[in-house]
């Protein structure tokens, strides 16, 4: 699975989930057997989604991601989780949650 998040900077270890409107890059993460296999970054949102994400990983329940659900991505919400290690760590344990519609 291949998970879209909008970033604060294109950093593996520095970068912050933040809010698509504050997003700077889009972090690609490629997610197989349990762990990471690639982390691209694209400063295009175009760009990123040509690698078929699954889902786009949001910050909370009211972020505009309709554009998302559209191209028959998921949408879920990492309440907390802030680190793309904790993001995949949350996602592998089942802890992001659909946004309340």
């Amino acid at each position: 699975m291949k998970l879209l998040l909008p970033m604060d900077k294109d950093d593996t270890q520095e970068g912050r989930l933040v809010p698509i409107v504050e997003a700077k890059t889009w972090a690609l993460v490629d997610v197989e057997e349990g762990r990471v296999i690639e982390v691209t970054f694209h400063t295009d949102k175009e760009e990123a989604m040509e690698g078929w994400p699954g889902a786009v990983v949001v910050t909370g329940d009211f972020e505009p991601f309709m554009e998302f659900i559209e191209q028959q991505m998921m949408v879920l919400v990492a309440h907390t989780q802030r680190d793309i290690d904790d993001i995949v760590e949350a996602y592998l344990f089942k802890e992001l949650h659909e946004p309340a519609y």
